[in-house]
């Protein structure tokens, strides 16, 4: 979950930054007053949305890295610290994929995440909790799944996903902000100009931006699927089956109640479910099981 929660929490902030430079600059006034030509539109928010979201994605690395404290294993310094090189360094081959770097960052909580511009740079973390709560084997599936992630191309996926969601976010946005300016300039010619453009086009943005998410969500869920599928096959099923029963556990109330965790999942349902970017553990489990 956090390596979603970090590229989107990126990407809504990088795109609403580079609203605010283009307002400063006047180049985001001028296509607005030009506004009559919707492909012009559509083109700049194809260059805007892609572009902020590859930004996001090339950031994914640092953004992880500095808010969540991962600290890279450059040289090993122990046992398990080995174990955990040599273990993604054999996952990588098989996985025909370059080696990423490997990290471990403190949380009590079983996490695991990976995330990166490509197969062949990306990082692989791992909580202190979950070397401290799992067996070897269980660990050793946590840390397939996330190779798996990276081996299947997810967080590119994903980035041209948010690009094509992004341009019809800005699109709607400034659609949305030309109605409103002139309906508050009252059919004057300045459209385009006015602070409430710019207001609206801001709030549109978020709230579009959210919306966006369901679908980022739906498809971060589905392959979930695909990345327990992966890690069994580099592993076993027994030990991926058993990796997602110790979070089962790990994440059950009251223990841990209602709260979003990395790898593991939120439980609920309803609306909640539209925003959480794994399926519940017990459908992970059934499909694993069903496979064999």
């Amino acid at each position: 979950m956090k390596r979603i929660f970090l590229f989107g929490l990126t990407n809504i902030a990088v795109i609403v930054l580079l609203t605010v430079v283009l307002r400063v600059l006047g180049l985001d006034q001028a296509l607005a007053v030009r506004g009559g030509n919707p492909l012009a539109l559509l083109v700049f928010a194809a260059v805007m949305g892609m572009g902020g979201s590859f930004i996001s994605l090339a950031m994914s690395k640092w953004m992880a890295k500095r808010f969540m404290g991962v600290r890279v294993i450059e040289q090993p310094t122990s046992n398990l610290e080995r174990w955990l090189v040599d273990t993604v360094a054999r996952m990588a081959r098989e996985s025909q994929i370059g080696m990423p770097e490997v990290g471990i960052f403190d949380s009590p909580d079983p996490n695991a995440f990976a995330t990166g511009m490509s197969r062949n740079n990306a990082l692989v973390a791992v909580s202190t909790g979950l070397l401290q709560r799992m067996r070897q084997e269980e660990a050793e599936a946590v840390l397939g799944h996330e190779v798996a992630h990276v081996a299947n191309g997810d967080m590119v996926t994903l980035g041209l996903l948010q690009g094509v969601l992004n341009t019809f976010v800005i699109f709607l946005s400034r659609i949305i902000g030309s109605v409103v300016n002139n309906a508050l300039s009252r059919g004057e010619e300045r459209q385009g100009y006015g602070i409430g453009y710019f207001a609206t086009v801001i709030v549109a943005e978020i709230v579009l931006g959210l919306l966006a998410t369901v679908i980022v969500m739906a498809f971060s869920r589905w392959r979930e699927f695909r990345a327990d599928a992966g890690g069994a096959a580099l592993t076993s099923r027994a030990a991926m089956i058993g990796a997602l029963e110790r979070l089962r556990e790990a994440h059950e109330p009251p223990l841990m109640p209602d709260q979003l965790r990395a790898f593991g999942i939120r439980s609920g349902g309803g609306m909640m479910r539209l925003f959480m970017s794994h399926p519940p553990l017990e459908e992970r489990i059934a499909a694993l099981r069903a496979a064999g």
